[in-house]
């Protein structure tokens, strides 16, 4: 046999080889375990086993004394994770977008969450006098027990509206002016494009005399609100603004903002007065780093 010949069958024998090898069953990656057990459970039981497992998470693993959560009163040992975590939150410090243990576990209620209830407990009479009330994307530890009070008049509100809520868009409130005695919308306004038109539609319909509860996620590092409209798919925006239906990021200047459309603004920080919002052991983790921007209408 030639030396050409002789190459040829080593490279049919080598190709033959390399077929049966890749023509073998490669060993399978092993299942989860909710996988293997499918089988022999019945399919109606695993909701109950979902509850059983974050029961009990509840009951033996959460209960502790570092933490006590003020919406709901349960002393916690540590919290859950949430928040997004795209870098530009971090490059940016974006207060009430900086991932980390800020959820209790018990009713879900999140720093920024508590951080309201609180001042509206301490530092407002929203939970002991009826008053007109609109609750954009309410936050329901603040919802249930202010509509047992306000009743038939606490109003709220979305876009994309479920449950008791009504139907309003921001830039195009439907009501009368000088209708509401406070407002609440937090991290609202950096969803929408108009953000001015949406400022000066809640100056309009609060009473003279009334107040607003203003929240969006500030960045610390920036002195001008950053705001490219050229950005719109959703992965763009995760990168750009921090999340994907973002269309800004606040910085310092969101108090200049609020008082073009005539608001006079207050920043409240609980630090300030940190006895009534879980003392100096931060007893009810809030973030120390975060303001909360109250606005008035003059009376006159």
């Amino acid at each position: 046999m030639s030396k050409s010949g002789l190459l040829q069958a080593v490279n049919e024998v080598k190709s033959i080889f390399q077929m049966s090898v890749l023509a073998q069953p490669t060993k399978a990656e092993p299942l989860p375990f909710r996988e293997r057990a499918k089988p022999f459970v019945p399919r109606w039981f695993w909701p109950f086993a979902k509850w059983f497992y974050y029961a009990s998470l509840k009951v033996y693993y959460y209960p502790g004394h570092r933490y006590i959560c003020p919406t709901c009163g349960a002393k916690i040992r540590t919290l859950q994770h949430c928040y997004y975590n795209f870098p530009v939150i971090f490059e940016k410090q974006i207060v009430g977008a900086i991932p980390g243990l800020v959820r209790c576990p018990i009713c879900g209620s999140l720093d920024k969450t508590r951080l309201l209830y609180l001042y509206l407990k301490n530092c407002t009479d929203f939970f002991q006098r009826p008053q007109r009330v609109l609750h954009f994307a309410p936050e329901l530890v603040v919802e249930k027990p202010g509509r047992a009070v306000s009743g038939s008049d606490y109003t709220t509100a979305d876009l994309f509206p479920y449950g008791l809520m009504i139907k309003v868009d921001i830039t195009d409130i439907q009501f009368p002016d000088n209708t509401f005695d406070s407002i609440i919308c937090c991290h609202v306004l950096e969803h929408v494009p108009d953000d001015r038109k949406a400022m000066r539609e809640l100056y309009r319909v609060l009473k003279p005399g009334g107040w607003a509860i203003l929240q969006v996620p500030i960045s610390l590092v920036l002195e001008e609100t950053y705001e490219d409209f050229s950005i719109t798919s959703e992965a763009d925006r995760e990168q750009a603004f921090g999340q994907f239906d973002h269309v800004r990021i606040y910085a310092r200047d969101y108090k200049d903002r609020l008082e073009e459309a005539g608001f006079n603004v207050t920043i409240f920080r609980w630090t300030d007065d940190p006895e009534k919002f879980g003392g100096h052991d931060n007893k009810f983790s809030l973030n120390e780093k975060e303001a909360l921007y109250r606005v008035d209408k003059p009376n006159s």
